[in-house]
């Protein structure tokens, strides 16, 4: 790859153009767009989520390089990528912290709206890779109980302590963080199920930030409707961009899947695809210095023990992203899935706890301790 190359690029991969011109030319492109005719020329394809990846696409194209700056892949045939010798990176677990800061947003604005203590509360997680740790992580700093379920990591012989799916569904909280699987010994399509679901708590808060397809999303509704206070939050859909308007309608917290939206999350998706780009080119300029984020100056200051929700609530609000997706449900359902996706394509800057400062000269030491266990910084301005 030594020559310019040619490139496409989903235009939502942050900083694509200015990244990635360094390797030769690039296309800015809408994901949703990207058919055979927009890749048959090009050397490199780079995608998010809403892009299929597979032969119909790719097979009388020169594409030889495919990244996704996401985590999950289960939009790449990577089975045909392998067997036609097509380079491919994704970024797993850059936006981690992203969506476990969506998942502590929302917990504490559910506490507070339905007034209990979320320390008094046990949370089931069933996915502990990446994002389930990271949000264990999260609750154990918070004194929270959590039950880890992973079979897969179980399997593999993790140093955690996990329990059953029955266990961990007697919860009064629930988040799922699994990748969407169809086969294996795990399948996670459909993993909440009616069986799923008769197995939960009547008032049970349930979460979903994997992916929409591993919700039936009709027993979810039934469910809803059986047991009016259970409370959902739901950031990803079925047969997005055109979701389901009655299950929004029965959301708490609806979102138009951002919960890795922050700006640091992508940022690292897109340094993760451009340094195995580099790996595999030849004489081109370094590009840290595109990739370096800038920080956020402002400081904050408490006073009391409220510390920890004006904290994350005033880093990030998930509320204002909800209030945004319910918008829709007065439109008409031909606008809806534009809407949908402007949501996303318009996100503004959100950026991750370890870019806020909250002095803490005020604060006791175990809520200091609270706080950098989140990843603020910490200490006097």
């Amino acid at each position: 790859m030594s020559q310019p190359l040619s490139i496409v690029a989903d235009r939502q991969i942050l900083l694509a153009e200015e990244t990635f011109s360094k390797f030769g030319k690039v296309e800015l492109v809408d994901g949703r767009s990207i058919d055979e005719a927009t890749v048959k020329n090009a050397d490199v394809l780079l995608v998010r989520s809403v892009t299929q990846v597979d032969e119909p696409l790719l097979k009388n194209s020169k594409v030889g390089f495919v990244g996704s700056a996401t985590s999950g892949i289960d939009h790449i045939d990577t089975d045909y990528l392998k067997k036609s010798n097509i380079s491919f990176v994704h970024a797993p677990g850059s936006n981690a912290r992203s969506v476990a800061e969506y998942v502590l947003s929302s917990l504490l604005a559910t506490a507070e709206f339905n007034n209990f203590d979320l320390t008094k509360k046990t949370v089931g997680i069933i996915g502990c890779g990446q994002v389930g740790s990271r949000v264990k992580r999260f609750l154990d700093s918070l004194g929270v109980q959590c039950f880890l379920n992973d079979p897969p990591l179980a399997d593999q012989g993790s140093a955690e302590s996990f329990v059953g799916l029955e266990q961990v569904l007697e919860a009064d909280i629930i988040t799922i963080h699994v990748p969407l699987t169809t086969d294996g010994k795990y399948p996670s399509s459909k993993l909440v199920d009616k069986s799923f679901l008769d197995g939960l708590k009547t008032d049970v808060v349930l979460i979903n930030t994997s992916r929409g397809e591993v919700v039936d999303e009709a027993a979810l509704l039934a469910f809803k409707e059986s047991n009016s206070e259970a409370t959902l939050i739901l950031d990803v859909w079925c047969d997005e961009p055109g979701i389901n308007i009655n299950l929004l309608q029965q959301t708490f917290i609806g979102t138009p899947h951002i919960a890795g939206y922050s700006y640091d999350g992508k940022l690292k998706a897109t340094a993760i695809l451009a340094d195995a780009l580099l790996a595999e080119a030849k004489n081109i300029p370094d590009i840290a210095q595109v990739l370096t984020p800038e920080p956020v100056t402002d400081t904050i200051e408490y006073n009391d023990n409220t510390a920890v929700q004006l904290a994350v609530m005033q880093t990030y609000d998930v509320r204002s992203d909800a209030i945004a997706l319910k918008e829709l449900m007065a439109m008409p359902s031909g606008l809806r899935g534009v809407y949908f996706d402007s949501l996303r394509k318009n996100y503004p800057i959100r950026r991750e706890f370890t870019n806020r400062q909250i002095n803490t000269k005020k604060l006791n030491n175990e809520m200091k301790q609270c706080l950098l266990e989140l990843g603020f910084k910490t200490g006097p301005a």
